[in-house]
């Protein structure tokens, strides 16, 4: 069993061989799960990942946008989703899953959060998951949250999560692991603690190297919508900010993703050049005819970047006739924020996942979401199909 000494040695606590090589030894068999916060389904994402087949017995999360989400992309009766943990009765679910699974609401752990730990209803929350593994008993249970559920209040939270996991007579390992080290050119450290019904030697995943950048998984075409004002370009690009790693241009390794960062302009910024919207651009010699002056046709004095539009033709498209159409001038570096589907692909999501709400609740979803390659990762040092049924 990990203790605290565990975040300082982590190398203690990790397996020697290479996940990635090992083959899971009950393929065909089926994984009942149980997801609690079940957010848009990182765990059941990564169940997809290592093409084990999966059924979900009851998921549960109280924002309804991120139920459309789920909804859209998994498969689950309506009676087996549930609005709110505390009306889950973990009796009805005893002995029925293989795979119990969650990350609580992070808010009262989290660095950037007021940190009331236990004593906020949302730190009340990792109790509830304690209390369904009591009820539900299942094979094998992943838990995940900040890193910082370590330290707040002194240690004194973990110390008393930490005895409650270790009461329920489960095998228990915790760990603090990146995702950048799992395949995401993500710098997202989290807990994971994993849990085992029957005694059970067990070591997280060993990393790998990363074989891609945040580079590799932009999307070709943006729409202009993300650019950024000038504000929030001013705000992004602003020394300290940059130093402070609360903003970064065209990084390698993505910062950690937040639900909010859409509303605060933190995190990552991409800087496009003039090939972004090329297509748009005049060029030099059409630029010239454009702004020279003088003809019976066209205006004396042609302008562009016009409060009020001149008249709009059909024909706008296949020619330009200097000062009767309209033209505005761009700055060749454009700094806009990650999609929302570059923000899922960081978290491991592939592009066949269905967006089915807005860019606001998208990017809220992306970053209170688990990395997808992580889970993986411990699935596959586990070999869950152990812990999974035959189906007729």
């Amino acid at each position: 069993m990990s203790n605290l000494n565990s975040f300082f040695q982590e190398d203690l606590f990790i397996s020697q061989t290479d996940w990635r090589k090992s083959k899971l030894k009950f393929s065909k068999k089926t994984i009942r799960v149980g997801s609690l916060f079940t957010g848009i389904g990182a765990f059941e994402q990564a169940l997809k990942k290592i093409k084990i087949k999966q059924e979900v017995i009851f998921a549960c999360d109280n924002d309804k946008f991120t139920k459309a989400s789920y909804l859209a992309n998994y498969k689950i009766k309506s009676s087996s989703w549930y609005d709110d943990v505390m009306d889950i009765d973990g009796k009805k679910y005893h002995n029925t899953i293989d795979l119990m699974v969650g990350g609580p609401p992070c808010q009262s752990f989290s660095m950037i959060g007021k940190r009331g730990g236990l004593e906020d209803s949302r730190g009340n929350l990792t109790l509830s998951f304690i209390k369904l593994i009591n009820e539900i008993q299942p094979k094998v249970f992943i838990f995940e949250n900040v890193k910082s559920l370590l330290n707040v209040n002194k240690g004194k939270d973990w110390k008393k999560i930490i005895k409650l996991f270790n009461k329920t007579g489960y095998s228990i390992n915790y760990n603090v692991l990146n995702a950048k080290d799992y395949g995401l050119p993500q710098n997202r450290k989290r807990l994971f603690v994993v849990g085992f019904r029957k005694p059970t030697n067990f070591s997280f995943p060993r990393p790998i190297n990363l074989e891609n950048t945040m580079q590799d998984l932009l999307e070709v075409e943006v729409d202009q919508k993300y650019v950024l004002p000038k504000k929030g370009i001013d705000f992004v690009t602003k020394k300290k900010n940059i130093k402070k790693q609360y903003t970064q241009l065209n990084g390698e390794i993505a910062l950690c993703q937040k639900s909010n960062q859409q509303f605060n302009w933190h995190g990552d910024f991409v800087v496009q050049g003039e090939d972004y919207i090329k297509k748009y651009y005049l060029s030099e010699k059409v630029k010239n005819f454009v702004l020279q002056s003088g003809s019976k046709k066209f205006y004396s004095k042609p302008q562009i970047d016009l409060k009020i539009a001149r008249p709009l033709v059909s024909t706008m498209h296949k020619m330009h006739r200097a000062g009767v159409d309209n033209y505005i001038s761009v700055d060749k570096n454009i700094i806009r924020k990650l999609t929302p589907r570059e923000c899922l692909r960081l978290m491991g999501f592939p592009d066949t996942f269905k967006q089915v709400v807005s860019d606001t609740q998208l990017y809220r979803q992306a970053g209170n979401s688990i990395a997808v390659n992580v889970i993986a990762a411990i699935l596959k040092e586990m070999d869950i199909s152990k812990y999974g049924i035959t189906k007729k």
